[in-house]
């Protein structure tokens, strides 16, 4: 797919990093560019006006308790595909089948993807998506990525976060594509090993919201107890009318 040239050299920004460092040394153009200073209220709207004609969008670097930026993270880019060329209800569905059969109670097969809920919040996907990087201002620090889609941003910088569960990221962004498409998700911000995302068609029922929980366990094991039960209680309690996703990769 034809990508525009990266505009990230070119561009008059705040105080900041231009990130070219990976875990096998320098990349050859900026992955990314991050603030000095933390994000502000409205910081996450204005790169976006901003940086989306010309092929970037934001999201919000979360350094963490160890205070490392994405130069400390150790990115993949030389050994990451592209999202569009994986299918994530395969890639769901392979991670269900080496997962879940670790525990006996999990052996069901895969359960197929969730529906899409009937119901979407107030507003625009981007509009919940800047609700919520507000209230992370002052925490995190405002970034800039080359990527056509909020889906495709962890790929676009070789992420590495969830490396002990998957090797490439881009068949987790392929996941985070169908996420885009279903459920209206966002990607707002990153860690080290940590994605948060926003959600502007959650699931309203039980049932929905149990069949994304089977989603989010493949996705990212760490975040679900594996029993039968501690999906449903996930469900209930993370997914259920829940506008932000957070994982967490061990």
């Amino acid at each position: 797919m034809a990508t525009l040239p990266n505009q990230l050299p070119l561009l008059r920004l705040p105080a900041g990093t231009l990130v070219d460092t990976t875990g096998d040394g320098p990349w050859h153009e900026p992955l990314l560019w991050y603030a000095d200073e933390p994000a502000q209220p409205g910081d996450w709207s204005r790169l976006r006006a901003t940086g989306r004609p010309l092929g970037l969008l934001p999201v919000l670097i979360d350094r963490g308790l160890r205070d490392e930026g994405p130069q400390d993270w150790e990115l993949q880019p030389a050994f990451t595909t592209y999202p569009g060329d994986h299918d994530a209800e395969e890639v769901l569905s392979e991670a269900w089948d080496a997962y879940a059969s670790d525990e006996p109670d999990d052996s069901a097969p895969w359960p197929g993807p969730a529906p899409v809920p009937a119901a979407s919040t107030a507003g625009t996907p981007d509009e919940l998506a800047a609700e919520v990087a507000d209230m992370l201002a002052g925490t995190v620090r405002p970034a800039l990525v080359p990527a056509r889609r909020s889906a495709d941003i962890p790929a676009a910088i070789g992420w590495s976060g969830p490396l002990n569960h998957e090797n490439d990221v881009a068949r987790l962004c392929a996941v985070l594509r169908s996420w885009e498409d279903r459920f209206d998700i966002r990607v707002v911000a990153l860690g080290f090993d940590t994605l948060k995302v926003s959600v502007a068609r959650p699931p309203t029922t039980e049932a929905e919201a149990c069949a994304l929980a089977s989603e989010h366990f493949a996705f990212c094991p760490d975040n679900v107890d594996r029993r039968p039960h501690g999906l449903r209680a996930y469900a209930d309690e993370h997914l259920l009318g829940q506008e932000v996703w957070t994982f967490w990769w061990d």
